[in-house]
């Protein structure tokens, strides 16, 4: 199985981008799905995590990004996407998804780049 994520492009600051990860099988147990990114000469960070439960799910999202991005799971459908408004500068960075499972399974994209820009 693998993911492949997709929207990344040019923006400018304040504009807006989407981002899609799909599978391209069936991931079972999917414990979490998260979205990370890496700027040039940076580490890789967390940007927005997604942790489903029995019956509710959990959304966590780096300090940096709170309020402009909006991440959507979607376990059945092996789905995570990244809304993210209000982009600045900062912001441009390589953009990862990735799904771990409870069987140890941890995949990543290919990762799509973000550019923010005037």
């Amino acid at each position: 199985v693998q993911l492949q994520a997709s929207g990344g492009g040019l923006v400018q600051p304040g504009g807006s981008l989407r981002l899609s990860c799909g599978a391209s099988g069936s991931i079972r147990s999917i414990t979490a799905m998260n979205w990370y990114r890496q700027a040039q000469g940076k580490q890789r960070e967390s940007v927005a995590s997604f942790t489903p439960g029995f019956s509710d799910f959990t959304i966590n999202y780096a300090d940096s990004v709170k309020g402009r991005f909006t991440l959507s799971g979607d376990k059945a459908k092996n789905t995570v996407d990244l809304q993210m408004t209000s982009l600045k500068p900062e912001d441009t960075a390589v953009y990862y998804c990735n799904i771990r499972t409870a069987w140890g399974l941890d995949l990543w994209g290919q990762g799509t780049l973000v550019t923010v820009s005037s």
